[in-house]
């Protein structure tokens, strides 16, 4: 049983058109092309609260979530975001809530190079970030998705 039964959430997982999420190599394209058809699809099916709306990724998803959070922020009220690399510069729209977590020991995207600077720019930037660091790698320990889980049911009413 997933973490999206036993809260009662839909949960809506598209993937790259590419080998990676076209803003993180370049401009936005048809990455959100096909997001919008997906949302678009789940709005007509499902009944969505549009208060209680996050867009959520791992490793590049999660420098692609930040960026759809931060440019979408009336559609999204919450991003979340494990293990970032980068900012992709946009044009905020609103701020957004965002939970952000980083593996101490991640090889891939290191924190001191990724996790803290993109939390520290995120938090110059206005928004509220939920930071979490834990021991491990390029992961997403399920201690960290459900503590992104509960946090996003908190703060999303």
């Amino acid at each position: 049983e997933s973490n999206a039964d036993r809260a009662g959430f839909l949960l809506l997982a598209p993937d790259s058109r590419d080998h990676t999420w076209d803003a993180v190599t370049g401009e936005f394209g048809p990455d959100v092309t096909f997001i919008d058809r997906a949302l678009s699809a789940t709005f007509s099916r499902c009944a969505v609260d549009a208060r209680r709306i996050a867009v959520a990724g791992f490793s590049d998803g999660a420098t692609y979530a930040l960026a759809l959070a931060r440019s979408n922020g009336d559609l999204f009220s919450r991003g979340i975001a494990f293990s970032p690399g980068f900012l992709i510069p946009v044009t905020p729209h609103k701020l957004p809530r965002l939970f952000v977590s980083h593996g101490t020991a991640d090889q891939i995207l290191p924190i001191d190079r990724c996790g803290r600077p993109v939390v520290a720019a995120l938090r110059q930037e206005g928004y509220r970030v939920r930071y979490r660091e834990f021991d491990g790698g390029h992961e997403v320990p399920p201690a960290i998705a459900t503590d992104a889980v509960l946090w996003f049911l908190d703060t999303a009413v």
